[in-house]
């Protein structure tokens, strides 16, 4: 049984703070952490070199802030540690129209999990043979817009999708087209390091063929034995933010035994191989995500070996980071609303409350749901200005009408925050818009790229009138859009 997400109660007796002793330096941005063109000017956060506070009046709050080199930057340099491999982007983590463009423009490849985002990527310009499409229930109108788009491969998940597949590729071939190329999915039985939700290639789980029961060989010889099929390799993921190699290599391990099952039988050598992704960002100081060089390195290197130890050519190896490539570069900005001292208990010296100071800002889990959904662990600054004042222990909650509205659970910030004051929270910028909600009918955020002091609009902030549009008694009633609220940023010196 999980514990309740506001933390458990002892009565009279103090909690333990998990958050350690403060830092000397309340208002420090570790470069791990934080988008790469983050810095302090005056004692202001400044983002790819706009200031927060200029964002926040222009934009309003929330406001998801994407540095544009940082995350373009990350793309570049999984393209570079896997050149002569292909990179997909994760498109899950966050996708919008410019997104595309850049992944587009920068010459990867996209993942798209669904037939809207397989839309999306193909109105943005997204060539077709560059995207993949997922997913362990995808339907008819999801497989022929696939078939029809004429998209790269198709990663087949069941039986059931096979027998779905079939006939509109063989429709395809008796037009005169090319077979379909796919990939078969294959759950590898790793356990990885990660919480359970995001773990995914063991056994009892949605995804994939197994391996241990023989299903993934079955699947791989039946797509060959499909003259409208072509089965061009097989596919894994283990799950997501894994910080040691030691699954991947695993997973390479199992499934390059799979490669060399399907030759024994059919005679068939693939001549690809997806590792998925799942790579770590560091969410907070402590974590130490591997470098995407060292990541290629380590998997090609199990990759070669296996292939040499079956007498098989090697690969083209291909993976699929998304959060690694979008989660560092992106923070959340919210205005501060409401401060609520709770006494905890006595301290341990006489006559000393514990006391948690609950900051409450204009967002929450409608624009963040991972804390509570995942346990995730955030980091969070000041960031309209910095304080000399003495650490005080808080807590950052939204606004919503749940106890489990948490957006960082423990952590130090200055006694002197006030309302109006600027909350930056840090690598944002994966699942946090893409499971955003509508939860107590707030409105989702803007996402706004900023590069070299230029800030440019990517998805606008969702209006009233949006929402009020698929209600069927409220549609075309005017609905109150006002301008975005301006932050009383600055309101302490």
């Amino acid at each position: 049984m999980r514990a309740h997400p506001a933390g458990p109660l002892h009565g009279t007796l103090a909690q333990p703070t998990p958050i350690g002793v403060p830092p000397a330096d309340l208002g420090v941005l570790d470069a791990q952490v934080w988008p790469r063109s983050a810095a302090r000017v005056d004692g202001e956060l400044h983002l790819a070199g706009r200031s927060v506070t200029d964002l926040a009046r222009e934009h309003g709050t929330p406001l998801f802030v994407l540095d544009e080199a940082d995350f373009r930057g990350r793309a570049a340099d999984f393209a570079e540690a896997f050149a002569g491999g292909d990179v997909h982007y994760a498109s899950k983590a966050f996708l919008c129209g410019q997104v595309a463009r850049w992944i587009a423009d920068d010459g990867l490849y996209l993942d798209a999990c669904s037939g809207n985002e397989l839309t999306l990527a193909l109105a943005a310009g997204l060539p077709a043979e560059r995207i993949a499409l997922h997913g362990n229930n995808k339907s008819v109108a999801e497989l022929r817009m696939a078939v029809d788009a004429g998209i790269g491969h198709v990663v087949l998940d069941s039986f059931d999708e096979i027998d779905r597949l079939v006939p509109l590729a063989a429709a395809r071939v008796a037009g005169g087209g090319a077979p379909v190329p796919v990939l078969v999915r294959a759950t590898v039985g790793i356990e990885a390091h990660t919480h359970e939700f995001i773990a995914t290639a063991h056994e009892d789980q949605k995804f994939g063929f197994s391996l241990a029961t023989g299903d993934a060989l079955t699947a791989a010889v039946r797509v060959i034995r499909e003259p409208a099929l072509q089965l061009a390799g097989l596919h894994s993921h283990i799950g997501s933010q894994i910080f040691d190699t030691a699954g991947f290599e695993a997973a390479a391990h199992r499934v390059v035994g799979l490669l060399g099952q399907i030759r024994q039988a059919t005679g068939e050598v693939l001549g690809e191989l997806n590792l998925g992704g799942g790579f770590g960002i560091a969410y907070l100081p402590d974590d130490d995500p591997v470098p995407p060089a060292d990541i290629a390195a380590r998997l090609r290197a199990v990759v070669a070996a296996e292939c040499a130890e079956l007498d098989l050519p090697v690969p083209r190896v291909a993976i699929e980071p998304g959060r690694a490539i979008a989660g560092p570069g992106t923070v959340t900005l919210y205005e501060i609303g409401t401060i609520k001292p709770v006494r905890l208990g006595a301290s341990g010296a006489p006559g000393t409350p514990l006391v948690r100071n609950y900051v409450s800002v204009d967002g929450g889990m409608s624009d963040n749901i991972r804390t509570a959904l995942y346990d995730a662990a955030y980091t969070c600054v000041l960031a309209n200005r910095t304080s000399d004042a003495p650490p005080a222990l808080c807590r950052v909650v939204g606004k919503h009408c749940e106890s489990g509205d948490i957006l960082v659970r423990d952590l130090w910030l200055p006694a002197d925050v006030v309302p109006g004051d600027l909350l930056a929270v840090a690598s944002t910028g994966a699942y946090c818009w893409s499971m955003a909600s509508n939860y107590n009918y707030l409105l989702k955020p803007p996402v706004v790229a900023v590069r070299d002091g230029v800030a440019t609009e990517l998805v606008r902030r969702q209006r009233l009138s949006d929402v009020f549009a698929l209600d069927a008694v409220l549609a075309g009633t005017p609905a109150p859009d006002p301008a975005p609220s301006q932050p009383a940023v600055g309101a302490r010196p």
